[in-house]
């Protein structure tokens, strides 16, 4: 006599087990089959071909209405199920009960609603049916779409909407795209493609609000205030495993249904499959574990021995004609190490992570046809030490000499394309390198390779030695850092060139070997893409030192000194009282007037310092910003207020030029003076800028050092108003910003660029002086915060040393 089994939900993985079970016994059961979608089994993968009109529903769906005729399988589709009686074993459904001896939950997932302020307004939608994509199908080139979500399905529902011509932004509230399937590399690659097919996307965006007009979606609010406009919004940011009925039947729930091997639930005649399920504390998304399961199922089933195990899979994927793959682990974490491959010519970045001589994960994009065999390392964990060299390029290069690091480069054919910006392929090269072309220089001039965007420079490099051999002598201008092979001024001069408006940006675009950077060029790429793209840059405050990341010069022993700014170096008595009062409160061992006219408290235990942040900043105090790669101070001399001998008043001018500058990130330290006479008690003469008055107005000098190297400041310029000397004094600063080398003194870069030039820039140049001073404006209206004032009322958090970044000295 057949057993009557019942099923619930028409999806992949429960359509995968009738496929099982009628082909071994067909026979064996009566099967019912519930779906509360007014269909049967399709393929849900499909659904962007649909929507994006290369497929249509037809052509996705895997069981059609004979397919269960067949096999004798009664459908009850467009039908919800109601209740579960265990003890009767029974299932209600809308239209009736049915009895069951054998119970299988396929209720696969729901899709996760944002509970933000409108989601129940009509046009707000997720994607997850037949249904939805209809609902995207219907918008056109006249329409708004917004998809919150920057994972597989909401990239494949923009990209299916774009086709038709719709106007669509993702907004994704992390830093790339498919963070859990890609690294920070391959995700920009990722949206660098999607942007360039029309569609907008807004990271690190967090959502705060739908807006709706006449119960009708009208624009999502983000929480900088940002309006974005939209007919439709699609949420597609991750899916649930499906267990409201499992729970309310009364069987053992966590975030899915617990299963054991056999895919047992805690009833032993109700089974689980799918994306419902946990095994083992983990649920399924991808069909390959979940097909497994549908196996198992059919063998428990058939009262066959079978055991689901939990594999390393591997997640090969396409979305809008980007070819994606990720298997294994790419975390980062100690002891482990990365090979990456970049051709951004192609779009094409590899990516494998090795521990212990074993290959442990592998990210892709854009070349994937060596997904399988690095799967297969991964897999069998093989030892990789013999072919560590080549490994990166894939099974063609393994026979080669892994010895040699350059093999591979040698092995390339003559038609290999070097540099994709201009065309030039291996031979070109060889044959200009052979014709006496022996360094970079060389080669750039004649064939253009390397002289574009620069990526191409470490294989130029490396084709140099393959064919100069000993003869080959490297460039002496030093790298930034082991990530590269570019200088400073080359990296800074591609960031403005191309442009790169991101660190995502530089690391692909520029061929860093290491896929986040270092802590050496981490540091001063956060401040080159600072200052040359105030609006779109974001700060990164992991990329700064361990003193700009605290707010405070960390010492020796571990605590810190804070030093609250005294504007010019002036003060009052309420300011004084705040301090001692500080000082006492927090138990200060040393209290300090410094150089620059302040006072410094040292010894400041890191738990106690949002809290005598607050205590300052009640009293009128903000951060003297005596850690940062900025603005410092602007020592003065009382000037005409008092001296006798003063000719202008230097306080004043000090005070003003210090509250238009605090705040301002330089590429290093920047100290200011003003003296009042030329007797120059404020010692404005080997400060970064000094000023010193006279009679006739004000005598402006730049390029003065008083740390390791003592140098005398180089006269810029003499002008007649105090309006024009700030002009003057903001006009140098934003050159340095705009032109320095990452920690290089100001006197360096003069040393650079010359005396000359800065005078043509800064003071011959009226326009672009103006220009200047209103670049650095808008960066300052930007970026310009009290560190204190943000975090003073933050709980206190550990202000232990990190180890990622390198310490620096205090002031």
């Amino acid at each position: 006599m057949k057993q009557k089994l019942v099923v619930i939900g028409a999806g992949m993985a429960s359509g995968r087990v009738l496929e099982h079970l009628t082909d071994a016994a067909p026979d064996a059961f009566d099967i019912t089959l519930f779906n509360a979608e007014p269909r049967g089994n399709y393929n849900r993968i499909m659904l962007s071909p649909v929507l994006s009109g290369e497929k249509t529903y037809e052509d996705i769906v895997t069981h059609d209405d004979s397919w269960y005729a067949e096999r004798g399988i009664t459908c009850r589709f467009g039908e919800k199920v109601l209740k579960i009686d265990r003890d009767l074993k029974v299932v209600e459904g809308e239209n009736g009960h049915v009895a069951y001896d054998k119970l299988l939950f396929g209720t696969g997932s729901t899709p996760f609603i944002i509970p933000l302020p409108g989601h129940d307004l009509e046009g707000v939608i997720a994607y997850r049916d037949l249904e939805d994509t209809h609902r995207m199908m219907g918008m056109g080139p006249d329409n708004k779409v917004v998809v919150i979500g920057g994972g597989l399905l909401g990239l494949e529902a923009a990209a299916g909407m774009a086709a038709h011509g719709v106007d669509v932004t993702v907004v994704h509230i992390m830093g790339h795209l498919m963070e859990r399937q890609l690294d920070e590399a391959a995700g920009y690659l990722l949206k660098k493609s999607l942007e360039d097919k029309g569609i907008k996307i807004r990271l690190l965006a967090n959502s705060k609000q739908i807006l709706g007009e006449d119960g009708k979606v009208r624009a999502l609010l983000l929480d900088d205030g940002t309006e974005l406009p939209c007919d439709l919004l699609v949420m597609a940011v991750g899916i649930r495993p499906a267990t409201a009925l499992a729970q309310e039947t009364g069987l053992a729930v966590g975030r899915g249904i617990h299963v054991d091997d056999q895919m047992v639930t805690s009833d032993a005649d109700v089974l689980a499959v799918g994306e419902c399920v946990e095994h083992q504390g983990e649920v399924f998304g991808l069909v390959a574990p979940l097909y497994d399961q549908a196996k198992v199922v059919a063998a428990t089933l058939l009262g066959d021995e079978a055991a689901f195990q939990q594999k390393t899979l591997s997640t090969k994927l396409k979305v809008t004609g980007c070819d994606l793959f990720s298997a294994g682990d790419f975390a980062e974490a100690e002891g482990r190490e990365d090979i990456v491959f970049r051709d951004p010519a192609r779009g094409v970045y590899k990516r494998l992570v090795i521990e212990e001589d074993k290959l442990i994960g592998a990210v892709m994009y854009g070349d994937t046809a060596d997904g399988s065999w690095f799967f297969g390392l991964i897999k069998d964990e093989t030892c990789i030490e013999e072919m560590r060299d080549t490994l990166i390029f894939g099974p063609a290069y393994q026979g080669g000499d892994a010895a040699d690091p350059l093999s591979a480069v040698a092995a390339l054919p003559p038609e290999a394309e070097i540099c994709g910006c201009n065309g030039v392929c291996k031979s070109d090269i060889v044959e200009v390198i052979q014709g006496g072309a022996g360094d970079l220089g060389a080669v750039r001039a004649t064939t253009k390779a390397s002289a574009s965007c620069g990526t191409c420079t470490g294989l130029v490099e490396q084709l140099l030695q393959v064919t100069l051999g000993d003869d080959f002598q490297m460039p002496t201008a030093q790298p930034i850092c082991g990530c590269t092979e570019l200088t400073h001024e080359d990296v800074r001069r591609l960031i403005k060139s191309k442009p790169l408006k991101s660190q995502e940006a530089v690391w692909q675009e520029l061929g860093w070997t290491s896929r986040n950077g270092c802590h050496v060029c981490r540091p001063a790429i956060n401040y080159y893409l600072l200052s040359d793209w105030p609006l779109e840059y974001q700060d990164d405050p992991q990329s700064r030192f361990v003193n700009e990341r605290k707010h405070a010069n960390i010492q020796k022993d571990g605590t810190f000194s804070v030093v609250p700014r005294m504007w010019g170096g002036i003060t009052n008595p309420a300011e004084l009282r705040a301090i001692a009062d500080a000082a006492d409160k927090y138990d200060v061992p040393t209290v300090k007037v410094t150089g620059g006219q302040r006072i410094d408290l040292l010894g400041v235990k890191g738990e106690d310092l949002p809290a005598i942040w607050a205590d300052l900043n009640r009293a009128g105090l903000v951060s003297g910003h005596a850690y940062s790669k900025g603005l410092r101070t602007v020592k003065t001399c009382v000037g005409t207020d008092h001296c006798r001998f003063g000719t202008q008043d230097s306080t004043g001018l000090g005070i003003k030029l210090e509250k238009i500058l605090w705040g301002s990130w330089t590429p290093h330290k920047l100290k200011l003076a003003v003296s009042g006479c030329p007797r120059n008690c404020a010692e404005a003469t080997c400060k970064d800028i000094g000023v010193v008055c006279v009679d006739s107005g004000y005598q402006i000098s730049i390029g003065g050092a008083a740390g390791m190297d003592v140098k005398e400041t180089e006269l810029l310029c003499q002008v007649p108003t105090e309006d024009e000397a700030i002009e003057v004094v903001m006009a140098v600063t934003q050159a340095y910003r705009e032109g320095g080398k990452y920690l290089d003194r100001l006197y360096k870069w003069l040393n650079k660029v010359g005396m000359d030039w800065v005078k043509a820039q800064v003071v011959e140049d009226l326009e672009n002086r103006v220009a200047l001073v209103a670049r650095f404006e808008l960066s300052q209206s930007i970026y310009r915060k009290d560190p204190w004032a943000e975090h003073a009322q933050e709980k206190a958090r550990d202000y232990a040393p990190l180890a990622d970044l390198t310490l620096e000295a205090a002031e």
